[in-house]
């Protein structure tokens, strides 16, 4: 018996030494294969370190890693009734952003609109919160919520009238409630829209990052992290989802909506109350006009600002190609002394005043010059 086991053992040693020794190396003689397969082993190439990161990824990496932690994802519940009057429950999602260690969160008033059944902020940490509407602006498209929650970090606001046309812009938000997205493109356009209700967009920022449902109320980053704007709409032609057109608020009119939001609730940025039309040189010359530039008043919004305090709007139908303009009408060129070229000049006064304030409106009546004193109204969906 113990021959036998000692016989076994010297075969087996001798046997591993046989296979150690005689077979190639790197060949392992037990590999087992099918008709057909190649006899060589799987080998995987492996990589030897950590992957270098080119100059325009670490900026990527950074501007998310630093922004993420002040993107929300905003959920509205409603209670609604079907044609057979029964209660149907709706949910709605879209973004945010923080603005300050307070736990005001700014969003799209599309985002919250109609939530009768409350609306809650989960933060990146997956932490979830009771928001309160401190405030909602229809006409911009925007609402400020207010949350009570520990270590929030608020985001950088930019000065968006600083942006330019090609420049590099980041979307982080929560597209068809994919958390923490973050997409990339550039500033395709600035360019005036109108939004879902018909109000106009001014200066809207157009972007080829992709933007889609659930964006909605996100910020638009330039390539510091800094807010630029707040994605608020796409360009979908019914697709319901990105076509490479998207469009964000820019922050500066959120900034002027914000003071009034958290001072009143509601909106009191002001209007002058018409609708305008920009003037250059060579439709100056074409209308006959004492100016070469300037906004010529179309029409004054009845009981607005700029009817109570005589201005006149167009009454004589003209075509700029197929668009048509009324001519007749003042031709504003200062308002407190400062030239006034396009809608988007008188924009940019109106952010720096409150409804019930007066300003000084130069015009150009016929070949006269002459000021009017407005007491600004409230700004309304068709007001500039």
């Amino acid at each position: 018996m113990r021959l036998r086991q000692f016989v076994l053992v010297l075969v087996l040693v001798g046997g591993f030494w046989f296979v150690t020794t005689h077979f190639p190396k790197g060949l392992n003689p037990l590999t087992i294969s099918r008709a057909g397969d190649s006899a060589s082993p799987l080998q995987l190439t492996e990589a030897q370190a950590a992957p270098q990161f080119d100059t325009e990824e670490q900026n990527n990496i950074s501007v998310y890693r630093r922004v993420l932690p002040s993107v929300v994802n905003i959920t509205s519940r409603a209670v609604v009734f079907n044609f057979f009057y029964g209660k149907v429950p709706q949910e709605g999602q879209g973004s945010g952003f923080i603005l300050d260690k307070a736990g005001h969160v700014l969003t799209n008033y599309h985002v919250v609109e109609g939530a009768n059944q409350g609306i809650e902020v989960k933060l990146s940490n997956k932490r979830t919160y009771k928001a309160t509407v401190i405030g909602t602006d229809r006409v911009h498209d925007l609402a400020l919520l207010k949350i009570d929650a520990p270590d929030l970090q608020p985001v950088v606001l930019a000065d968006s009238s600083q942006i330019a046309v090609g420049e590099k812009v980041y979307a982080i938000g929560n597209p068809f409630g994919l958390s923490g997205t973050m997409t990339q493109g550039i500033i395709s356009s600035i360019r005036s829209i109108r939004n879902g209700d018909n109000a106009p967009i001014e200066d809207a920022i157009q972007t080829d990052a992709a933007i889609n449902p659930g964006n909605s109320g996100g910020p638009l980053l330039n390539s510091h992290g800094e807010v630029i704007g707040i994605n608020t709409m796409i360009a979908s032609n019914g697709a319901e989802q990105s076509s490479g057109i998207g469009f964000a608020i820019p922050v500066n009119t959120a900034k002027a909506v914000l003071s009034d939001l958290t001072r009143y609730g509601q909106l009191r940025r002001p209007s002058l109350g018409i609708q305008s039309y920009a003037i250059g040189p060579d439709l100056a010359e074409q209308m006959g006009l004492a100016a070469d530039y300037g906004v010529l008043i179309q029409s004054v919004i009845p009981g607005g600002a700029a009817e109570r305090a005589g201005l006149r709007g167009g009454n004589e139908k003209a075509y700029v190609g197929n668009q048509p303009v009324m001519l007749g009408g003042d031709l504003i060129v200062a308002i407190d002394g400062q030239q006034i070229t396009d809608p988007q000049d008188i924009n940019v006064i109106m952010d720096k005043h409150q409804a019930g304030d007066t300003v000084n409106v130069t015009v150009m009546r016929g070949r006269r010059q002459m000021t009017v004193k407005v007491v600004l109204g409230p700004a309304r969906a068709v007001n500039t």
